[in-house]
């Protein structure tokens, strides 16, 4: 087998080189005399196309590509969970230990450290059958995270040999099965290709809620746990906020945030704030439950089509223990854009707007890999996947918003006009969908309120009548509306501002729990009713637009969740009396 082709062809990330005979589709190589990690993405008898995942510059013809002879692969064991990596999973503040600031070309370090030892707890015992997905011990990997050490999918016989409790590196051999073919030894570090799923037992439907404690996500578009989500936007209008505040607040068990060609400011800010956020759900750091992959526009633009691929497979792992997994994607048209120049350098024929012909295919297989699942060892767990896209000009006709939405269940659809009006999250309630919603209806019916889906149901349509009433109130202004669409728009109003907006930089706003929400949503829509009660007596809209309780209704967000259930049933009982109890004036 030849393994040492030669440099012929480059431009920019692309390089082409010769003598490469029987080398594989995907495999890793290494180009140039610093090593520059590639991966073949073409094969013509023994010319090889590379994309590389680091600056080419400086490489010439002649200069030697090494085959590795594997494909493009994660590292899965402890010592996963809490790291910052870039796109192909290299530990960022492991290469700033050695390197400094500035990363340079060629840098060699391992994912997974080598030389620390974890505490490993067997759970199995010798003479046991196993299979892949078989979990055999456990490692307290952080406070919160349980790491659970599993056969590899592709391993199957019997458990011939396990240490006992001890501290051992995840390299060493803690355990040995005998299979049809051989004596296999079994580490706590395994490998997985990313391009390929990680196999899996039966799919369920999705019907559990992913709470996120962002009231718009929650009440109006919900999301399920092992679904799929887009969350589209021109600049400025609150992509990255959203997905990080979905990050923070999401019931997953773990996270994993992909920044996927992000500016450079903006993920510096989840590298700098996530380390210090407290975990809401245990009281320890986020950290201690997430994985960072870091990959900046100004990176290589080929890591970026890696970067989505190495969260997957990440997420994948620990879905695979039973974990409920929220990945985020920060954003798919950068990813995009990556597959659009390697296209272009492959002088691919292209498809709408210069982008591969194969583009849904590839957001399809991406996406696809999301789900609620039994696992190989007989648990049940998900992959959530939320992927930001960046349309340019806020445009969502452009090629990768139209080919997402023909996938995801979950569409919600920031609104530049909202944001110009500091409502955030500017999501466009009209324009947004959830195809989950009936789907997890059971669920809040059973957990929070039978009337969840009723009221959802209502406040919707108080919406999209004063959308509809916005038309008339151009031409004539809002006094000339009759008095009960005069009400409408008054309890549409209490809705838009005080339940679909939310401070994501306020202690207490920033997470609303689901029986706050179904609790806020109850009273805001009785303000309504009782609203046009009181204006079918004949009272007058000003004296109602006047009363005094419609400032604690609209302060209902920032009651914290302790004492929310004593305020509310004190300013429903004073809304009942100050509105209900009014008379006609003579």
């Amino acid at each position: 087998m030849q393994d040492e082709g030669r440099v012929i062809f480059v431009s920019g990330p692309v390089v082409k080189a010769n003598m490469m005979r029987g080398a594989r589709m995907f495999d890793v190589v290494q180009v140039g005399e610093e090593r520059l990690i590639g991966e073949i993405i073409e094969l013509k008898d023994d010319v090889a196309t590379i994309q590389v995942y680091e600056d080419t510059m400086g490489l010439i013809p002649g200069d030697r590509v090494v085959q590795t002879g594997a494909p493009l692969s994660v590292e899965l064991g402890p010592g996963v969970i809490s790291m910052i990596y870039d796109g192909i999973q290299r530990p960022l503040d492991i290469i700033k230990a050695q390197k400094g600031d500035f990363i340079s070309r060629g840098v060699e370090v391992t994912s997974i450290d080598r030389t620390k030892r974890w505490q490993f707890r067997p759970t199995a015992a010798a003479g046991t059958l196993v299979k892949g997905g078989t979990v055999i011990g456990s490692v307290q990997e952080t406070n919160v995270v349980e790491h659970r050490i599993m056969i590899p999918p592709d391993v199957e016989g019997t458990l011939e040999h396990i240490v006992g409790e001890g501290d051992y590196t995840v390299d060493e051999t803690i355990a040995s099965v005998r299979t049809s073919t051989g004596k296999v030894n079994i580490a706590m570090l395994q490998r997985w290709p990313v391009r390929i799923s990680r196999p899996e037992g039966e799919r369920f439907d999705p019907d559990v809620p992913l709470l996120t404690g962002q009231r718009i996500f929650d009440t109006f578009f919900p999301m399920a746990k092992g679904g799929t989500a887009a969350i589209p936007g021109g600049f400025g209008t609150g992509k990255t906020v959203s997905q990080h505040q979905l990050a923070k607040w999401s019931d997953a068990d773990i996270v994993v945030y992909v920044g996927c060609g992000e500016r450079g400011n903006e993920m510096t800010d989840v590298l700098t704030e996530f380390p210090e956020l407290n975990d809401p759900r245990s009281g320890d750091k986020l950290m201690n439950r997430t994985v960072l992959i870091a990959n900046t526009s100004n990176m290589p633009v080929a890591a970026r089509e890696a970067s989505v691929y190495t969260g997957i497979t990440i997420a994948e792992y620990f879905r695979d223990m039973g974990y409920d997994v929220a990945l985020m994607a920060d954003s798919t048209s950068r990813w995009a854009e990556a597959l659009r120049e390697i296209s272009g350098r492959l002088e691919e024929m292209p498809g709408e707007e210069g982008y591969p012909a194969y583009l849904a295919s590839r957001l399809a297989g991406f996406y696809e890999r999301a789900g609620r699942v039994r696992t190989l060892n007989g648990d049940i767990g998900s992959i959530s996947v939320i992927g930001a896209v960046s349309p340019p000009g806020g445009d969502f006709s452009e090629p990768v918003t139209q080919n997402t939405l023909r996938i995801v269940k979950v569409f919600w659809a920031l609104d530049a006009d909202l944001a110009d009006r500091r409502h955030f999250p500017s999501i466009n309630w009209l324009r947004s969908y959830s195809l989950y919603l009936k789907k997890v209806s059971p669920w809040w019916s059973r957990e929070v309120g039978d009337q969840w889906f009723a009221m959802r149901e209502e406040a919707m349509g108080l919406l999209q009548q004063e959308a509809e009433l916005q038309d008339i109130i151009q031409l004539v202004g809002p006094d000339a509306l009759p008095a009960k669409d005069q009400g409408v728009l008054e309890g549409a109003r209490l809705i838009r501002e005080s339940f679909l907006r939310q401070n994501a930089f306020d202690d207490v706003d920033t997470f609303c729990s689901e029986m706050k929400q179904h609790e806020m949503m109850r009273i805001m829509l009785r303000y309504h009713k009782l609203l046009q009660d009181a204006i079918a007596k004949g009272i007058a809209v000003e004296r109602l637009k006047a009363v005094k309780i419609k400032e604690d209704l609209s302060r209902m967000a920032l009651v914290k969740e302790e004492l929310f259930k004593q305020e509310f049933a004190r300013i429903e009982a004073e809304m009942e009396s100050e509105i209900g109890g009014m008379e006609v004036e003579e």
